[in-house]
């Protein structure tokens, strides 16, 4: 069975079933087996060899925990680093558009300026155009 977490295990699991099923005689069986244990830790070498292994267990899961915490600590530093860097970016970018910006500004009265030259040009040209069409046919008219 694979415990939910780092702090439980497949021991915790069974009794949480249990207790699920029947919380008064599970609450008296704890009250049991732990008045068994206090007379096994006095009395056995074996329930010391077996509280040393969930001590064990324990310092395996709190060192697990540590490095896991120092892992996550640099992630975040290397996280925090990388924002800095796009903060500082972004900064730069924002610097060097402000005078394009004003450039635009400045710029765009002439643009529209041009603008208007060009269709006025555009209008002549078709006058003209329109102009000397009708001397072509008044020549055109005059050799025949």
């Amino acid at each position: 069975m694979i415990p939910e977490s780092l702090w439980s295990s497949a021991a915790d699991a069974g009794v949480e079933q249990q207790e699920e099923h029947e919380p008064a005689k599970v609450a008296q069986s704890r009250v049991e087996e732990a008045e068994q244990e206090e007379t096994k830790v006095v009395g056995s070498p074996v329930a010391l060899a077996v509280s040393t292994d969930d001590f064990s267990a324990l310092e395996e899961r709190v060192l697990r925990a540590v490095e896991m915490l120092k892992h996550e600590r640099q992630a975040r530093a290397a996280a925090e680093v990388r924002i800095a860097e796009a903060e500082e970016c972004a900064a730069k970018a924002v610097e060097q558009l402000g005078p394009l910006q004003t450039q635009v500004n400045q710029q765009t009265p002439i643009i529209e300026q041009l603008e208007n030259e060009v269709s006025s040009l555009r209008a002549e040209r078709d006058t003209v155009r329109h102009r000397v069409e009708r001397l072509l046919v008044q020549l055109d008219s005059l050799e025949i």
